[in-house]
C-alpha cells in the first residue's frame, strides 16, 4: 500500500488522474481582529490535468480569491498550494515569478494588453521576457484557432473586446503553460464573442491537453466546462460534473445568488 506523504513534507499523492493544481487546508484572511474577513476557510481541493474546471458561487464567497491563491497571484494565510509536483506556498519571490511566468497561464476579465504593442507583441510578451523562442506550429495553431491572423498588426485600441479578449487568450496559452487560470474571461464580453472564447477554451483541453479553471458567475459559461465546484462562505459545498447551463442556474439559485 502506497503511503500518502504529508502535504508539507513531499509532493500529493500520485492518482489516477494527476492534479495540475492542488490546495490543502487554505485559509486566507483579510484584516485583523473585528475587521478580519476569512474569504477561504479551510478548502482542500484538486483541479486534475487536461479538464476545464469552472469555480462558482455568490457574491463574497470566496471564488476570485481562491483561484489567485492557487495560481500564486495572492499568498495564503495558511495551507498548502501545489501547480504539479511544486508546492508553491513558501517560494522565494523570485522562483514563485519564475514559476508562474514559466508554467501559469492567466486570462483576465481586464484583459490586460499592452497598449503600445501589437496583437502579436501581445501574445508573445511573456515568452519575449522570459528570453525564450516560442514553439511556432503550436503559436499558429492558437492565432488560426483564435481567429486572429488578420489583426496580428493592430494595437488594442484597434481591436474589438471580443479580439482583445481573444489575444489576452492566446497569450495566456501562447507559451503552453501546465495550467490557465481565467478569471471572468466573458464578463465584458458579448454572447457570440463569449461563445467564440469558451468553445476555444474547451478545444484547447479536448485537443491540446490544456488545464483551464475558470472563475465564472454565469451558469452559461459555466456550463462549457467538465466540472463546476461551487463555493459559499469560503468554503466548497458541493461539486457537479458533465454541467449544464440548466443545472448549474438551478444549483446557483438553491445558494442564493
Amino acid at each position: 500500500m502506497t503511503t500518502v506523504p504529508s502535504p508539507a513534507l513531499g509532493p500529493p499523492p500520485t492518482t489516477a488522474v494527476r492534479a495540475a493544481a492542488r490546495g490543502v487546508d487554505l485559509v486566507k484572511v483579510y484584516g485583523q481582529g473585528d475587521a478580519a474577513v476569512r474569504a477561504l476557510d479551510g478548502v482542500s481541493i484538486d483541479f486534475p490535468a487536461q479538464q476545464f474546471s469552472a469555480i462558482m458561487g455568490p457574491s463574497g464567497s470566496g471564488k476570485s480569491t481562491l483561484m489567485h491563491c492557487m495560481a500564486g497571484l495572492d499568498n495564503v494565510t495558511s495551507g498548502t498550494v501545489w501547480i504539479g509536483d511544486s508546492q508553491i506556498t513558501e517560494l522565494p519571490d523570485k522562483a514563485l515569478t519564475t514559476l508562474r511566468r514559466d508554467r501559469v497561464g492567466f486570462i483576465f476579465q481586464a484583459y490586460n494588453l499592452v497598449p503600445t504593442l501589437t496583437a502579436r507583441e501581445n501574445i508573445t510578451l511573456p515568452l519575449d521576457l522570459a528570453g525564450r523562442k516560442p514553439d511556432q506550429a503550436w503559436l499558429d495553431q492558437v492565432i488560426d484557432i483564435m481567429n486572429l491572423r488578420p489583426r496580428l498588426a493592430h494595437k488594442p485600441s484597434e481591436l474589438s473586446g471580443g479580439q482583445q479578449q481573444r489575444v489576452a487568450a492566446a497569450r495566456a496559452l501562447a507559451s503552453r503553460p501546465e495550467i490557465v487560470f481565467a478569471d471572468e474571461p466573458t464578463g465584458n464580453l458579448d454572447s457570440r464573442a463569449s461563445a467564440e472564447l469558451l468553445g476555444f477554451l474547451r478545444r484547447s483541453v479536448h485537443d491540446f491537453g490544456q488545464t483551464i479553471v475558470m472563475v465564472t458567475h454565469d451558469p452559461v459559461a459555466a456550463g462549457y466546462s467538465e466540472r463546476v465546484v461551487f463555493l459559499v462562505d469560503g468554503r466548497v459545498v458541493d461539486e457537479m460534473t458533465e454541467p449544464t447551463s440548466d443545472r448549474v442556474l438551478d444549483r446557483m439559485k438553491s445558494l442564493g445568488d
